[in-house]
């Protein structure tokens, strides 16, 4: 899955790097190292300007609620429950069918964060020892140190109780699309395995799932919202080559979401919180 993760790039960079047509100053986000669910997020979509004489689609850098609302929900509340969507069945689910077919987006991220249950803090629980094991989090990252173009969708809301004219009339929220964790085995087993068997060993050790990370060559497709044909859309939901992320323990201060700042991604050495494998 996909629930946490860090954004720190600059707007100026993200419009270089995406090809961005448009984008408001207005929407410009603080970095974030500890990006929730509920946050405004940076997405790259494509669609035509409002009131635009030209109803041709133009590239843009937008900022969004993270946290998918349907257009058909009575209340925003579902939406925090709505972060992620799989990308086995997004082409029918009621909530993402929809936006699947006309309303995609990339989330730029430098990487995501998954938390580890140390096995001795499992069998603590298993022994009613602790009934809220300790995790340790890993920090999942471009091995290049580029940025991490993840398939999303954005939806639009109307709150019906509120006016025509006013600035929260509308809602426009998103979700992560996750697929099966890569599991390649790492070139080299994270957090010191090599010196102690304490890191995993692929990303999938670290959680089953991770979000749809799409290379480069697939952007113009996923956001073209001239494509709608959902048979023809799902070959862009196949995950990216083997080899292209890495992932290293961090601090257990990012299990906080309180905590923000460049510390959070700092490697460590070996993890924080025992033995993991």
């Amino acid at each position: 899955m996909c629930g946490r993760y860090a954004a720190s790039r600059k707007p100026e960079d993200l419009v270089g790097l995406f090809g961005v047509q448009k984008w408001e100053p207005e929407e410009t986000l603080a970095q974030d190292w500890n990006v929730a669910p509920t946050k405004d997020v940076y997405a790259v979509l494509e669609r035509p300007l409002k009131d635009a004489e030209d109803p041709s689609p133009v590239r843009q850098l937008r900022a969004l609620k993270w946290g998918l609302v349907p257009s058909w929900a009575k209340t925003p509340d579902t939406g925090v429950k709505m972060i992620n969507a799989r990308a086995e069945t997004v082409h029918e689910k009621p909530s993402y069918r929809r936006p699947f077919a006309s309303r995609r987006c990339l989330l730029p991220a430098d990487g995501y964060y998954e938390w580890v249950t140390a096995s001795g803090e499992r069998q603590l629980e298993e022994q009613g020892k602790r009934k809220r094991p300790r995790k340790q989090p890993y920090f999942v990252t471009p091995v290049d140190g580029s940025v991490m173009a993840m398939a999303g969708l954005y939806e639009f809301w109307r709150d019906r109780t509120l006016p025509d004219d006013h600035p929260r009339a509308w809602w426009v929220t998103c979700t992560v699309i996750t697929t099966e964790a890569e599991k390649e085995p790492f070139p080299q087993p994270a957090g010191g395995a090599e010196e102690g068997g304490a890191g995993p060993r692929s990303l999938a050790e670290i959680h089953p799932r991770m979000p749809l990370v799409l290379t480069e060559d697939r952007w113009a497709d996923w956001l073209d919202p001239s494509r709608t044909d959902p048979e023809d859309l799902r070959p862009l939901l196949a995950p990216p080559p083997a080899g292209l992320l890495r992932a290293y323990p961090v601090a257990t201060a990012v299990s906080d979401v309180r905590n923000n700042g460049p510390e959070l991604v700092t490697e460590l050495e070996a993890p924080e919180v025992g033995t993991l494998f």
